[in-house]
């Protein structure tokens, strides 16, 4: 009996200390979840700050570029070009008495028909020039000073139909008689004009000097020449027929007292004939204008 209750109370003891135990794990389960519970009431709905680890600098290498050192330029030597300028070589005048002999060797480059500077005076041929150029430029013909030699056929008129009139015998014009002038007219139409000009003012200082032993100064004698190739430009020639001729004398006179009276320089122009002046009229007007362009500065 007694070992049956002291089972019965081992059992009971047993029991009461199983229950304590399951009652103690129970109790402990609950501790947790109730400390879970107050933690997230208290950290739930916050925001864990979020540690930001410090930002390092990226430091870039540096990249040391190479100094690209340029080759150096071998440069050819250039060929200095310079600019060559004709120099202006003044020619040099021998003296106006001494002028002959230069202009002798100076006039045959002025023409091709040389065989013709047999009709030029080669004695002081500039003071001629400019002393018959002076009084021509006035009406005046100083024969005695004329660059040319005289032509050696003399002025005959036509001796048919000779009339009477006033009891003087007028006499026809001879065209033909004009023809004494062409060798004159064709020594000037061999001469170049661009070079006659160029001579000319190569020459004018011995012109000038020339001009001035007249009594002229420093006066111009550029303007004396061109008023002597107005003087011919501006001639115009009569109707054949008014120009009968007279010989109350030795010399011929123009029947006509209009044309009598024309200045020397004007009959002598006449007596050249149509054709002849109207060559002298083309080959004075070119040098009349290059004068006035030389002595203008325009070339």
């Amino acid at each position: 009996m007694e070992n049956s209750n002291a089972t019965q109370q081992d059992e009971q003891t047993a029991q009461t200390t199983q229950n304590s135990v399951s009652w103690s794990f129970i109790a402990f389960i609950i501790v947790v979840i109730i400390g879970i519970g107050v933690a997230w009431q208290f950290t739930g709905e916050k925001e864990v700050p979020v540690q930001v680890a410090p930002v390092t600098p990226v430091i870039e290498p540096v990249v040391e570029i190479p100094e690209v050192i340029p080759e150096p330029v071998i440069e050819e030597p250039v060929e200095e070009v310079v600019e060559v300028v004709p120099e202006v070589v003044e020619p040099v005048l021998p003296s106006l008495d001494e002028s002959d002999e230069w202009l002798k060797i100076k006039l045959p480059e002025m023409t091709w028909r040389k065989e013709l500077l047999k009709l030029v005076i080669d004695e002081d041929m500039i003071r001629r020039f400019v002393v018959f150029t002076d009084n021509f430029a006035q009406g005046i013909v100083a024969y005695e000073h004329s660059p040319f030699t005289q032509p050696k056929s003399k002025f005959a008129p036509q001796l048919e139909n000779v009339t009477q009139q006033n009891n003087q015998e007028i006499w026809q014009w001879n065209e033909s008689s004009t023809r004494r002038f062409s060798l004159y007219v064709d020594l000037m139409r061999s001469m170049d004009s661009e070079s006659l000009v160029q001579w000319y003012f190569e020459v004018k200082p011995l012109i000038d000097e020339a001009y001035s032993e007249l009594g002229y100064g420093d006066e111009d004698f550029t303007q004396t020449l061109q008023d002597a190739i107005t003087r011919v430009l501006d001639m115009e020639l009569p109707v054949k027929s008014s120009m009968t001729l007279v010989r109350p004398s030795v010399m011929y006179q123009f029947s006509d007292p209009s044309l009598e009276s024309l200045p020397e320089s004007d009959k002598l122009l006449l007596r050249l004939g149509k054709d002849n002046l109207l060559v002298m009229k083309s080959i004075l007007l070119e040098l009349h204008e290059k004068l006035a362009q030389q002595e203008n500065g325009v070339h």
